[in-house]
């Protein structure tokens, strides 16, 4: 299994498992389809819209490993 990062690119984190765009979206990120955001990092991304890093590579992580299960 992969173990995502925060500084892992959003069009790389999506390439590992397309349900991550669904968890990203429900923290608020609501533009993870956008060209700006397939080239940025997660920790970027983050940043951008005020969010906590470290949890969203918890809950991504989280996921990730329950589908792989």
């Amino acid at each position: 299994m992969v173990e995502i990062t925060k500084d892992m690119i959003i069009g790389d984190i999506l390439a590992i498992h397309p349900g991550n765009a669904a968890i990203l979206m429900a923290s608020g990120m609501g533009c993870v389809g956008c060209p700006s955001a397939q080239g940025e990092t997660l920790e970027e991304a983050a940043m951008v819209h005020g969010m906590d890093v470290d949890t969203l590579v918890e809950s991504l992580n989280e996921f990730v490993k329950e589908q792989n299960a």
